[in-house]
């Protein structure tokens, strides 16, 4: 399970006060941190600043590598942005966060991932609203699976997500999801799926308990990459029990290890 590191975000007010601030020390604790827990990439987002996105992302990348060598992904809907940071980028592959089918936005992320040898996280949305039923997302997932691919993506770099909504808004919208992720890896073997985990539960109570009860079942569904909070334990123990139920982790030796490195909470 691909573990992606969601706190180093501008919409996150400490982030944001940080970025104001030019605050390297901040964001390099929440890289350290989130390096410690486990992410297996760090995401870092610079948004939320009109016209100043492209050399905030190039500060962070800069910043966050100062204290730690894993792969950086890099989270912004403007091609300018990522121009910018991408050639900063020195852990590869990168991964760009993210792709979707809106043409203008397609054709310049792609081009700027296949320079750069970066993974891709395909949004399944196209020029429209992004699509609310299992057919919606599988129809848009095989769309972006197709026109990746035949620009020479790799079926490994791709990690399809089919945008859960806010259950406040949409009750059906993380069962529709989890059975997207199905039909989407059954699919295409070899590529990936990823979701952002907290919106799901976005405007609820108990937010936490939603998050991790979504996590198990998509991954039980298949899906083997999630953009989180690394160091909130109890997901993470979530996430590595489901790996164990479900036959993903040989003779349980990553829960093992976990536990033993005080990452499980029993």
């Amino acid at each position: 399970m691909l573990i992606v590191a969601e706190r180093i975000n501008a919409s996150r007010k400490t982030i944001r006060a940080a970025l104001e601030a030019m605050d390297a020390a901040a964001i390099r604790r929440e890289a350290v941190d989130q390096d410690a827990a486990g992410a297996d990439y760090i995401d870092v987002n610079g948004g939320t600043f009109p016209g100043r996105e492209p050399e905030l992302l190039a500060w962070l990348v800069d910043t966050v590598q100062a204290v730690t060598d894993k792969p950086l992904c890099l989270d912004s809907p403007d091609p300018a942005a990522l121009a910018a940071a991408l050639p900063k980028v020195k852990t590869r592959p990168p991964m760009i966060n993210s792709i979707n089918l809106e043409r203008e936005r397609f054709d310049r992320v792609l081009a700027l991932a296949l320079e750069h040898r970066a993974k891709l996280i395909a949004l399944c949305q196209g020029e429209g609203t992004p699509a609310t039923t299992v057919d919606g997302k599988v129809a848009l997932a095989a769309e972006l699976v197709e026109r990746l691919t035949r620009a020479g993506v790799a079926l490994d770099d791709i990690y399809v997500d089919p945008l859960v909504f806010p259950l406040g808004t949409d009750s059906q919208s993380a069962q529709v999801t989890i059975d997207a992720i199905g039909e989407i890896m059954r699919r295409y073997p070899g590529v990936h799926t990823i979701c952002g985990l907290t919106n799901v539960s976005h405007g609820l109570p108990a937010r936490k308990l939603v998050n991790r009860t979504f996590l198990v079942a998509a991954m039980g569904r298949g899906m083997d990459a999630a953009i989180v909070d690394p160091t909130d334990a109890q997901l993470v123990s979530a996430m590595h029990a489901a790996k164990a139920v479900f036959g993903r982790d040989e003779y349980c030796m990553g829960l093992i290890e976990a536990f033993q490195a005080g990452r499980v909470a029993a």
